[in-house]
């Protein structure tokens, strides 16, 4: 399918209009929409929070009579059934639009080729596929919680250059610059939930918050905690935004914890430690579309030796920490190279005096 120079640039105006609402919209995507006619925009959108307009809506009313006629490119497939908000396809049908051009489709079972359907029956020429890989980048978790009813899982680590993320005491604060640490107060910002382990709270009492000036929708906290130690006093228990503890179903949970207003959520758990894929499926339940991991190497090598990472965040600081220190991820000992993890580069950049390096396991789901 061959898209004019002008489709491409509505597009990606759509997209840098979607990206508005990165820190806000969840549990739905970020959608941007707008709508043109011949070669002059004349409205657009973008889907704000949860219960809000939908992008579509917002560009359709601001646009009024004069979208008879136009075209709408919208950076998902528009809905087609009643959710928190009235089906999108149905106010574009009635404003008159004739030509819809998407990025990707919606993998979500209730709209999934339906709402490209609806509008094709109805007349409209539907064209997709403009900036697709767009599209799955800035969805990742809705689009991974759709296809495959979980969430999508970032690890973020600070090392030094010499590997290690704290020194052989435990201090670990800090490693990074401010300007790194800013960088992953973004990345919790667009996170639906942080998760984190026991050791961690029990050492350096965390908050986990994100801690950005602008408009974001806390992310939940989520602590694996087999046992159920997390102190009832925690930091990580205050806060404006919802606490999952997650423990063993075979271990009774204290009452004390229990009254801190904290989700306990028991789970399987062998050799002492929660099942991680129950973990996820619980965390999609919630309708969790990103997670965060912001832990120790225990956990952080739990989900990687599991193939449950999908991204990896390393904070390089050009600092040297020494012998003893701890890494950031604990699996193995390897039997030998050929069980090696595989990295993908996906993209690296300076954050202050630190590198940050983007990566994706090869052998991911």
């Amino acid at each position: 399918m061959t898209f004019s120079r002008f489709d491409h640039v509505c597009m990606a105006r759509a997209f840098r209009l979607a990206r508005k609402g990165m820190y806000t919209t969840d549990p739905n995507p970020r959608v941007g929409c707008v709508i043109a006619d011949s070669e002059n925009m004349i409205s657009s959108g973008y889907h704000r929070a949860a219960g809000g307009p939908h992008a579509e809506i917002t560009a359709l009313e601001q646009a009024g009579s004069a979208a008879r006629g136009s075209t709408a490119y919208v950076t998902l497939e528009p809905c087609s059934h009643q959710g928190r908000t009235a089906p999108c396809t149905e106010a574009l049908l009635a404003a008159g639009i004739s030509r819809v051009v998407i990025a990707g489709s919606d993998p979500n079972p209730e709209v999934n080729g339906k709402g490209l359907s609806r509008l094709a029956d109805a007349g409209v020429k539907v064209e997709h596929g403009l900036m697709l890989q767009e599209a799955e980048s800035l969805n990742p978790g809705f689009l991974m919680r759709m296809r495959a009813g979980r969430p999508w899982v970032r690890i973020k680590t600070a090392i030094s250059m010499d590997g290690k993320t704290a020194l052989q005491s435990g201090e670990s604060k800090w490693i990074s610059s401010d300007a790194a640490r800013l960088d992953v107060q973004r990345w919790r910002a667009r996170s639906s939930a942080i998760l984190t382990g026991i050791g961690t709270v029990l050492a350096d009492n965390p908050s986990m918050n994100a801690r950005i000036d602008e408009d974001v929708l806390q992310p939940i906290r989520v602590i694996a905690d087999s046992r159920w130690r997390t102190p009832p006093d925690s930091r990580i228990l205050r806060g404006e935004a919802d606490v999952v503890v997650a423990g063993s179903r075979d271990v009774p949970v204290p009452s004390e914890l229990e009254t801190t207003g904290a989700k306990c959520l028991s789970l399987p758990a062998k050799d002492g430690c929660i099942e991680l894929p129950a973990l996820l499926t619980a965390l999609s339940d919630r309708e969790i579309n990103e997670v965060q991991v912001e832990a120790g190497s225990g956990l952080a090598g739990a989900l990687l030796k599991a193939q449950l990472v999908d991204e990896i965040l390393i904070y390089q600081a050009p600092v040297l920490l020494g012998s003893g220190g701890a890494g950031p991820f604990e699996f193995g000992p390897l039997e030998s190279m050929a069980e090696r993890t595989h990295l993908k580069v996906l993209e690296t950049s300076h954050m202050g005096s630190d590198l940050r390096i983007r990566l994706q396991p090869e052998t991911r789901h």
